[in-house]
């Protein structure tokens, strides 16, 4: 952790691990291991941090110094710098730009769950 905070120090150590979690969310997800594109991960990230931490996923990223996609492909790209992670050729910091913005992901589009009344 002390090289990645040393490469990264925007992000506290907990975003680096939570990537790293939705890197896996999202493989359990797919009918066998594959490459993810940067906005597959994205999208794994809002699920995942909605799954664990549901209304608080924004304040908790926000904690942690994660505001925007962008942020996450930060992450993977310093991840990769270091070896943690391996990238294609084809991959870009790009790929994680605007994908959605945190407010209406976590906030105005939350997954709300209508309970049946009985």
């Amino acid at each position: 952790m002390d090289r990645i905070r040393a490469r990264e120090p925007r992000f506290h150590e907990h975003a680096y691990l939570f990537v790293l979690s939705a890197l896996e969310y999202c493989q359990h997800k797919l009918p066998e291991r594959r490459h993810l594109s940067g906005r597959e991960l994205v999208q794994g990230c809002r699920g995942l941090a909605i799954e664990r931490y549901g209304l608080l996923a924004r304040t908790v990223l926000d904690f942690w110094g994660v505001t925007t996609t962008v942020d996450f492909g930060d992450i993977v790209f310093a991840l990769v710098d270091l070896g943690l992670l391996q990238s294609q050729p084809t991959d870009t910091r790009d790929e994680f730009d605007e994908v959605y913005d945190f407010e209406d992901a976590f906030d105005r589009d939350y997954p709300w769950k209508a309970s049946s009344v009985a």
